[in-house]
């Protein structure tokens, strides 16, 4: 038997190290360890900022002087990435604090870390603060880095390693069903798998192996009915003493020993390690048990393509907000996927990866542990302003149990594998299997967002209804028509369809396809702006004559007296954020967008936004029409730049970072509320109502008011956007004093 140690990130530089440098050589102890570079500073995305080195127990930052792109290359190739795009002087990422250990550095883009550059030496400098150096990386990652909110096992250094691990099913039925939650835990080796000595074993043990194959909690195992079938099967033993202490996120982290090939005995004393799992409610076949374990309510994940990642947000005070990504790391990332349901986090990510927020910053600096039954157990720091900004929203990527559901579909014809006609994997009454087609007759980008989950391509970026461009397949027959999908679901096999096929448009150009992305984005209404800048206006018909020919008014002013009397408008105004990761782009191409000469520009989305006056059961009491716009960037954060504008037929859309300003006194900003009675309501919003464009998230497509009437003036209370609030605090919304019979209280 020998130890192995696990060595901290990144390959183990050699002593004699032939290094261009100025500055003292490092001392072996420093060459053990990999020298921690970070990106900091404000406003930045994840893969730019402020650079920071940790050096003698202490972060400091380099200076800009004699600077130059190849020591970005140098920086970026270090953190991660494959190259830089550029670099900044002058402390544009904010100043930083402490030391500043490097200055005059310069490297010739080679070195595998920036303490093999030329420079003045360790802390010797004659820069303030306000020459901190910083960098942009090209958002893509160097294949296998690993990062330490990353798991990546190859950081193993030898022939020896623990990458992959599954348990083995003994029981009969539990080889049928999936997910597979006990049975013996093997490991990868070579080309086959080995097992692990169960001297020593404890639950902590346990604990990791689970939260692995993505499942939050262990259960004791029936180890005498294993110990009888185990005696009669050979084993072949790879580790032993393993001692987790049930806080990692990976096998590969705890401390283990490799048994030598050609020891003798393998396992003397014990057998080999058996586990059980209980998979989170999500996963369960049991509905009796889903009951029992509910998930937590004050927690979320939103803005993933796949199950189990997504922006971390939590509850608090009845409204949800956001996780900032300071010291954010794969523990407290692990205390918030099992609290959810799944296993360990697979990633801890930053920078608002998975989108950005809208509403209240809630934490920072988290730090759990990892044992922890809650975030909210967890030491950390309540938010101001200056500390952070919706860019920097904590998201998560977790373990979840492996249900082959990706097995049953597949893409044909496409030109990417992001692209292609849906084939689905179907068996006839003799449970012979085959591949068939999906019917395109309404299928929408609700059911494409499912196809795309189930194939682990990310998010929809169309739903098509007729594939005749990609028939390259030999597959023809249909094998699932009226699908329906609210969008949520795992596999397409758990929305509603036909119980048999039937298709009006039988032939294979007709069936279903889809372009999945990895991006995409995610449009919400500025909820705040709507509440403070209401009022209302009486408008003489003679200065409405261009609404009325864009449908702007309700059907009544048709009767009305032109060009005499006025119609009663409720005027706000609408500020759309794109809090995602791509841009929103019009599905139409500039060839069918249709002039408004009334606006002066075009319109590429026929129906961008519904305006609507509800009564408290969902009734319209005021026509709230369908407004098309020109989409643009009116304005964006610091550092975004804007790229679509509607002037001379520009280009349309809005920029990730960006919004598009409707103001309060434009045309067709407005709901004619001529015919309303006093009373109180419910002012709704919907942007993107038909889905027409993908978005990684459409719960929060649409806000609500409370709205009270008097007949002379009007009052907004409560604006939010769709799920920002709580249950509870949505019941409260829907009981609001009044609303229920129209009566103003």
């Amino acid at each position: 038997y020998f130890a192995l140690a696990i060595l901290s990130a990144g390959p183990i530089r050699h002593l004699t190290v032939h290094h261009l440098s100025s500055s003292p050589s490092p001392s072996p102890q420093a060459q053990t360890e990999r020298l921690k570079v970070r990106l900091a500073g404000y406003p930045r995305k994840h893969n730019e900022g402020r650079v920071e080195l940790f050096y003698k127990g202490e972060w400091g930052t380099i200076c800009d002087d004699d600077f130059t792109i190849t020591n970005a290359h140098v920086l970026c190739r270090q953190l991660g990435f494959v190259s830089a795009t550029g670099w900044t002087h002058s402390a544009k990422y904010g100043k930083g604090q402490g030391k500043i250990w490097l200055d005059n550095v310069l490297c010739s883009g080679g070195e595998k870390s920036i303490e093999f550059c030329r420079s003045r030496g360790w802390g010797n400098s004659d820069c303030t603060h306000d020459e901190d150096a910083g960098i942009v990386c090209k958002d893509e990652r160097i294949p296998g880095f690993l990062d330490s909110n990353v798991i990546d096992v190859s950081r193993i250094l030898s022939h020896f390693s623990v990458e992959e691990v599954r348990l083995r099913p003994v029981v009969a039925t539990a080889k049928k069903k999936l997910p597979i939650t006990e049975g013996v835990v093997e490991v990868k080796y070579k080309d086959g798998w080995a097992q692990i000595c169960d001297v020593g074993w404890t639950i902590k043990n346990t604990r990791v192996i689970c939260g692995m194959l993505g499942f939050p909690h262990e259960r004791k195992v029936n180890k005498n009915f294993y110990k009888l079938y185990l005696e009669r099967q050979k084993n072949y033993f790879y580790l032993h003493s393993v001692a987790c202490t049930g806080t990692e996120v990976h096998l590969a982290a705890c401390p283990l020993e490799f048994i030598k090939p050609n020891a003798t005995s393998s396992c003397s004393g014990g057998m080999a390690a058996v586990v059980s799992c209980m998979p989170g409610p999500l996963f369960m076949q049991n509905t009796g048990m889903k009951k029992k374990l509910k998930i937590s309510t004050r927690q979320r994940l939103k803005g993933g393509a796949r199950v189990g990642e997504g922006r971390v947000e939590v509850l608090k005070n009845n409204e949800w907000g956001t996780v900032c990504d300071d010291r954010w790391n794969l523990q407290s990332a692990s205390v918030v996927c099992r609290e959810l349901g799944f296993g360990s986090a697979k990633e801890a990510l930053t920078g608002a990866r998975m989108g950005q927020g809208m509403g209240p910053i809630y934490m920072n600096e988290v730090k759990c542990v990892g044992h922890e039954r809650s975030v909210w157990n967890c030491p950390f720091k309540n938010i101001t302003s200056e500390d952070c900004q919706h860019t920097e929203d904590a998201g998560v990527r977790c373990n979840t149990p492996y249900l082959g559901l990706e097995s049953t579909i597949r893409l044909t014809g496409g030109r990417t594998r992001y692209e292609g006609r849906v084939e689905i994997l179907g068996s006839d009454s003799n449970g012979t299997q085959s591949w068939g087609l999906i019917c395109g007759e309404n299928w929408t980008t609700k059911e494409a967002m499912v196809a795309c989950r189930q194939l682990g391509l990310g998010y929809a970026n169309q739903g098509l209804q007729e594939t005749w461009y990609w028939d390259s397949s030999n597959v023809t027959e249909m094998v699932m028509s009226g699908v329906k999908c609210t969008g949520s679901e795992m596999a397409l096999s758990q929305c509603q369809h036909h119980k048999s096929v039937s298709c009006q448009k039988a032939a294979a150009k007709f069936s279903a396809g889809v372009i999945c992305s990895e991006t995409a984005s995610d449009l919400a209404l500025n909820a705040p702006l709507v509440q403070q800048t209401v009022y209302i206006e009486d408008r003489p018909l003679h200065m409405l004559y261009c609404a009325a020919e864009e449908d702007c008014l309700s059907k009544s002013a048709a009767q009305a007296n032109w060009p005499y009397g006025h119609r009663r408008l409720l005027r706000f105004s609408s500020q759309i954020h794109n809090i995602g990761r791509a841009d929103f782009r019009p599905k139409a191409g500039r060839h069918s967008w249709v002039w408004h000469a009334c606006h002066g520009h075009y319109h590429s989305m026929d129906i961008f936004t519904h305006y609507d006056l509800l009564n408290a059961n969902g009734t319209k009491v005021a026509e709230g029409h369908k407004a098309s716009f020109c989409l643009e960037d009116t304005d964006c954060y610091e550092g975004v730049s804007k790229r679509y504008e509607c002037a001379n037929f520009g280009d349309q859309g809005i920029t990730v970072g960006c919004w598009d300003l409707y103001r309060h006194d434009i045309d067709c900003q407005w709901i004619d509320i001529t015919d309303v009675k006093p009373g109180n309501y419910i002012l709704q919003i919907v942007i993107n109502p038909n889905y027409e464009v993908a978005e990684s998230d459409f719960t929060n497509n649409a806000m609500k008011c409370n709205c009270k009437y008097d007949g002379h003036r009007i009052w907004l209370h409560n604006c939010h956007i769709g799920d920002a609030f709580s249950e509870e605090a949505e019941r409260r919304f829907e009981k609001y004093p009044g609303q229920l019979n129209n009566q103003i209280s």
